[in-house]
């Protein structure tokens, strides 16, 4: 239970079954959650997300220890979702909801209105186009760092930078124009 990732690749390159299963159980979260903020559907999370498992299965003898693994295996599921929403635009790509925190000033109308409000941002986000939309669900969501991201997106760290910077520049726009003429 206490084996470092590299340990575990080893086990794994060895033909160790359940060293990938430990794999697995640390980072199914972190895959899960990539994988559903961009593709959407839970029904579709789950294939996609075990597709995107085996290909890091596959790929582990190419897995370089001097990076983290969790970046290697986000960018791993990134592009196996960036491929399928390639073949398929989805109509909108959700955001995790905020934590529904209750406190005694909720009330059903609050609750709803903070309901209708998560919509708003969540078809906000699936607007952008894929350069920024990506970078805001791998920061927001992800909790990706710049530094993972630019490892994660194959670009600068000015580029990831700017490109987060522009959307929520976007989504604000987009979210304010929405809520003056509501």
């Amino acid at each position: 239970m206490g084996s470092t990732d590299q340990e575990l690749i080893r086990q794994c390159l060895d033909g160790d079954e359940e060293a990938f299963a430990e794999i697995v159980g640390r980072y199914k979260r972190l895959i899960y959650s990539v994988v559903y903020n961009m593709i959407g559907d839970w029904e579709q999370t789950y294939d996609i997300s075990q597709e995107a498992f085996v290909r890091i299965y596959r790929a582990l003898d190419r897995y370089n220890p001097e990076y983290k693994f969790s970046t290697w295996a986000v960018k791993i599921a990134t592009n196996l979702c960036l491929d399928i929403l390639r073949k398929k635009k989805p109509d909108f790509v959700p955001i995790e909801e905020a934590e529904n925190v209750s406190n005694c000033f909720d009330t059903p109308e609050t609750k709803y209105v903070e309901k209708e409000r998560n919509e708003e941002i969540k078809k906000a986000i699936a607007e952008l186009p894929d350069k920024y939309r990506i970078p805001v669900i791998l920061f927001h969501q992800g909790g990706l760092s710049y530094e993972e991201m630019t490892k994660v997106l194959g670009e600068p760290m000015s580029i990831v930078k700017n490109r987060l910077y522009r959307a929520r520049l976007m989504l604000r726009k987009k979210l304010m124009g929405e809520y003056k003429e509501g």
